[in-house]
């Protein structure tokens, strides 16, 4: 009887997870590590995790000291995702995502593209024009009289083509949590919410958009 491979086996059905209360930031970290290392070596489920973090930086692998404007505001922690000096908090949708590139196709720029399209595709549901920014990674608002602010930060990472950390979306967070650092490290901008904006969206809400769009761009 012929014998059938990962390679060519169906994968297993993609695996969506919420978090109600704020996770430690360790903690997810941990269980990322796990779980790319499941999806890789015995076939599991890819996973979309939906959480919150309790108020925090992360420093990527880019990140730069001076950019860390006080470090006693939040807890640090050093992280193995792209990109630099960002914030985490309540009322902030992270979403890390743990997809097979292997599988799907090794195209990391079609990968961080499809995510930042994602984002964009979700905020157009709530009446927000997302856009790029060359040389920037991450989804913008134009706020009129030539300024911009960032509503949402990418930041990923590889392991044998298994995707980890992923994408945050500030929905209603505290926004004066972002003084401590210079968020990604681009300094003439700001950063915005959807509550700033004037969209008054509960997590649930958010997370039933984000869900619909993933599977548009991702499928199951």
């Amino acid at each position: 009887m012929p014998q059938t491979d990962r390679h060519t086996a169906a994968p297993p059905a993609l695996e969506w997870k919420s978090s109600a209360a704020p996770v430690a930031y360790e903690y997810a970290v941990a269980e990322m590590e796990a779980r790319v290392a499941q999806i890789r070596g015995a076939g599991a489920p890819e996973l979309v995790w939906l959480l919150e973090h309790p108020a925090l930086y992360t420093a990527g692998a880019s990140a730069q000291k001076s950019d860390l404007l006080d470090a006693g505001a939040f807890p640090v922690h050093r992280s193995g995702r792209g990109g630099q000096y960002t914030y985490h908090g309540p009322g902030q949708r992270v979403v890390y995502v743990m997809l097979d590139l292997e599988r799907r196709g090794p195209d990391l720029h079609r990968f961080v593209r499809n995510l930042e399209q994602w984002l964009i595709d979700s905020l157009a549901e709530f009446g927000v024009a997302g856009e790029r920014r060359q040389g920037r990674v991450g989804v913008w608002v134009s706020l009129g009289g030539g300024e911009e602010a960032k509503i949402a930060a990418l930041g990923i990472r590889v392991r044998r083509w298994v995707t980890f950390h992923g994408v945050s979306l500030n929905v209603a967070p505290d926004l004066s949590h972002y003084r401590g650092i210079i968020a990604c490290g681009v300094p003439e901008h700001g950063v915005t919410s959807l509550e700033a904006l004037g969209v008054h969206a509960d997590m649930a809400a958010v997370d039933a958009v984000l869900k619909e769009k993933f599977q548009t761009l991702f499928g199951d």
